[in-house]
């Protein structure tokens, strides 16, 4: 039996990167994946499917708050229960402090913090009926430790670790785990544009000298989000191969 059989679970930014990666491992595991995004999600959705895997797409802002309750009401009606939610909406808008637009400031705190808010309380209220989920929010690495030219989305990120830990200690009475991923410099399109020069400068402050990949994203938030880590909850589990130690 896989782990997530008769599991329904959200993955949000989930029709590419990181989040796509989130979805194909979950729905590998025998879950029923819905990949929640403002982009188009036909790719992904037809991929798993093609692959016997089961998935949809449902369209969704997560800044919005009524849509976000919306949704997750949506879900919940159409398959009868959410068991596991990965929050995994999140951009960058790099710049320094004193450079930084305010519009910058608040788009990346809108989607990656407020986001997260609008989509998991809804779906904390149906876990906590149901005395069981699983709730794994992507950090980053950047909201331990900071990094120049992205206080925005380190105050995001180190935001929402703090949110795991204290909706870890809401939720435990309920059988609900809330956890977090913290991921380094994963293989991106992003790091894709890095010029040579730049990867080996960056690889002199990684202990394991290599950019982490998606799948080492997603077997983290599959271990967390499956039955192994039934007593984990309020971790923030670093994958960033000893960028941060």
């Amino acid at each position: 039996m896989k782990d997530f059989d008769g599991q329904v679970a959200v993955v949000t930014g989930g029709a590419r990167g990181i989040g796509a990666e989130i979805a194909r491992r979950l729905a590998r595991g025998g879950a029923t994946v819905v990949v929640a995004d403002v982009l188009d999600t036909t790719d992904i959705v037809a991929e798993i499917s093609g692959a016997g895997g089961a998935a949809e797409g449902r369209e969704l802002n997560v800044t919005d708050t009524a849509a976000a309750a919306e949704t997750i009401a949506a879900i919940h009606e159409a398959h009868g229960s959410l068991d596991i939610l990965v929050n995994n909406a999140g951009i960058t808008r790099d710049q320094l402090l004193v450079r930084m637009k305010p519009e910058d400031w608040d788009l990346v705190l809108s989607i990656n913090l407020d986001g997260v808010f609008n989509v998991t309380q809804p779906a904390a209220k149906l876990m906590m009926r149901a005395k069981r989920g699983r709730i794994v929010n992507v950090a980053s690495v950047v909201g331990l430790m900071g990094n120049a030219g992205q206080a925005n989305y380190a105050a995001s990120k180190a935001g929402l670790i703090g949110f795991t830990k204290s909706l870890a200690r809401e939720l435990g009475p309920r059988n609900v785990t809330v956890n977090a991923v913290a991921p380094g410099y994963i293989q991106t399109p992003m790091t894709d544009k890095l010029t040579d020069d730049q990867r080996e400068a960056l690889m002199k402050n990684i202990a394991i000298p290599r950019l982490g990949t998606p799948d080492d994203v997603a077997e983290a938030v599959a271990f967390l989000a499956g039955p192994a880590a039934s007593y984990i909850t309020g971790v923030v589990l670093n994958i960033s191969g000893g960028l941060y130690i």
